[in-house]
């Protein structure tokens, strides 16, 4: 059973739930703790490294994105207090994003020929993206990454982001804890996975959508005496899908302020 989810995303970034719905949103999944972990930015309304809201346990995260060495990966920041270095890094990436972001939009609208009628803030993802996109025409969501924006795809811009080395040594001044996200999504997953000698955690529950072969990730977990978070990486209403059982919590917990 699902205690904590570790990861999510709010109306902040690009997510669907603003924070005053997570905590309705983390009863109905019958969770207790949540963290938000927006992209690249921190969420303005939570003060506090961890906080309480409606019975429900509020983590103060983030999500980074960095230039690993064979590609990029994502940070998780758990546990968060504002330093004047991090709060610079989210201000450039989030110019960025808009710049990014409304660059996007145009090679959309350009290639289907459409008004999307979006409006590019800070936050801004490409989920957002996809959604207008599914919105005002008959692309669904999925097939909006798979045939324009993906990575790969022809209306995709990469965005600036940090080394791992300065991005790590950011968060690890600002948060209690920092892991690595979903391992298994890399292209190179052991790659990814050699990065946890420089940090705390790693993210060990995740709901990849394939039948991933976690014997990796626990390897990393004993090599590197590392604590096991999850989460279910939510940008829609639904928390819960995973994340960590009330033991494995309760050590997350222990290591963030207050805990």
């Amino acid at each position: 059973m699902v205690a904590a989810d570790l990861h999510m995303h709010t109306t902040n970034s690009d997510g669907q739930l603003t924070l005053a719905e997570v905590p309705a949103a983390a009863r109905r999944a019958d969770v207790t703790a949540v963290a938000v972990t927006d992209h690249d930015r921190l969420h303005p309304a939570i003060d506090q490294p961890a906080v309480e809201r409606d019975g429900v346990t509020l983590v103060h995260g983030i999500e980074l994105r960095v230039e690993g060495p064979a590609e990029r990966v994502d940070l998780l920041g758990y546990g968060v207090r504002e330093t004047p270095a991090l709060a610079d890094l989210v201000e450039r990436l989030q110019r960025d994003r808009v710049e990014r972001g409304r660059a996007m939009v145009g090679l959309v609208e350009d290639r289907l020929g459409v008004d999307l009628d979006v409006t590019v803030e800070r936050g801004f993802g490409r989920p957002d993206l996809a959604r207008a996109v599914a919105a005002a025409t008959a692309y669904e969501f999925g097939e909006v990454f798979g045939e324009l924006i993906g990575d790969d795809g022809p209306c995709y811009i990469a965005r600036d982001v940090p080394t791992f080395e300065d991005g790590r040594a950011v968060l690890a001044d600002a948060c209690a804890l920092v892991g690595l996200a979903h391992p298994l999504r890399y292209e190179d997953p052991e790659a990814a996975l050699a990065l946890t000698a420089e940090l705390d955690a790693v993210e060990r529950f995740y709901p990849y959508p394939f039948e991933p072969d976690t014997a990796p990730v626990a390897a990393a977990v004993e090599r590197h005496d590392l604590l096991a978070t999850g989460g279910s990486d939510a940008h829609d209403h639904e928390l819960g899908r995973a994340g960590l059982d009330t033991d494995d919590w309760a050590r997350v917990r222990e290591r963030l302020p207050g805990g």
